[in-house]
């Protein structure tokens, strides 16, 4: 049995905005019955706002599908088109408390009906079904995937294996002829051979972040670039506080007592903070 947080349950065993829009300004589509998993969505938009007012969706597929789908549509409802589709699949999964790895399709699946609904209603409102744009290079014929929505799988979730790229996009989840394909695309990416796909949205500038959206920044900073090299020299870092442009954190272990602390603090922790949020940034120790 999957391991569901409870807010998955939750939106399985009660999901919320059920049905369809007789009168929907948009209908989006993704998704077959003999895939397995499929996913409509209807929203009614206001014409001068262009705010979702009302979302609902109909979906068949697994509890996470229903989930996926159900909390989208709480997402959704109150934005603006453009904020809407800004949601990625990794923000419908983290809305959830997190989705088991071979299930992460289930949100893209959610994030694709989006797209299409939008599309519908920027068309004059008839049903768009989501595809691949013509001409791409189709990798899965199974589930109808290209080269391009694998590369951009890749970038977006930081896949690193055939196994990541079947459980976000169900590439190669079928007949898996396509597998060795996907290994040489993986192998492109992760070498820089190919292009990177399009960055969905630009970084908001520190200045301009909210404490808490500077906290999660220099938090994810920590955990991913600057903790796990401390730590090979028995030593780590923790976020103590946030003032403006001041950065306080604490050294701890080895690095705590070292008598290079300074040049730690400032010749890397700084040094890495500078450079992956803002230039702006000093960093004290506490």
């Amino acid at each position: 049995m999957w391991d569901y947080t409870d807010k998955v349950m939750d939106h399985f065993k009660n999901p919320r905005n059920v049905g369809e829009i007789k009168d929907a300004d948009g209908t989006g589509q993704v998704g077959s019955l003999i895939c397995g998993d499929a996913l409509k969505l209807t929203i009614k938009v206001n014409k001068e706002t262009e705010v979702i007012e009302d979302v609902k969706f109909q979906t068949f597929g697994c509890a996470s599908a229903i989930a996926s789908s159900s909390i989208l549509t709480e997402m959704v409802k109150g934005k603006t088109l453009e904020e809407a589709l800004k949601i990625t699949n990794r923000d419908i999964a983290e809305a959830l408390g997190s989705l088991p790895e071979e299930k992460m399709h289930c949100s893209v699946m959610g994030m694709e009906a989006l797209d299409a609904a939008v599309k519908s209603y920027r068309q004059g409102g008839a049903p768009v079904i989501f595809e691949q744009e013509p001409g791409t290079n189709i990798v899965c014929h199974c589930f109808n995937v290209s080269e391009q929505a694998i590369i951009q799988a890749i970038h977006n979730n930081n896949l690193k294996t055939v196994e990541d790229v079947t459980h976000f996009t169900k590439a190669g989840g079928a007949c898996g002829k396509c597998k060795e394909e996907i290994g040489r695309i993986l192998s492109k990416v992760l070498s820089c051979e190919v292009p990177s796909a399009p960055k969905e949205e630009k970084k908001k500038p520190y200045a301009e972040m909210t404490i808490v959206e500077k906290i999660k920044a220099v938090e994810e900073v920590l955990n991913t670039d600057i903790k796990p090299k401390l730590n090979l020299d028995g030593g780590s870092v923790e976020l103590t506080d946030i003032n403006g442009n001041i950065v306080t954190v604490k050294l701890l272990g080895m690095c705590g007592g070292c008598m290079n602390a300074g040049a730690t603090l400032k010749g890397f922790v700084e040094k890495t903070l500078r450079e992956k949020i803002s230039q702006d940034i000093e960093v004290k120790q506490a």
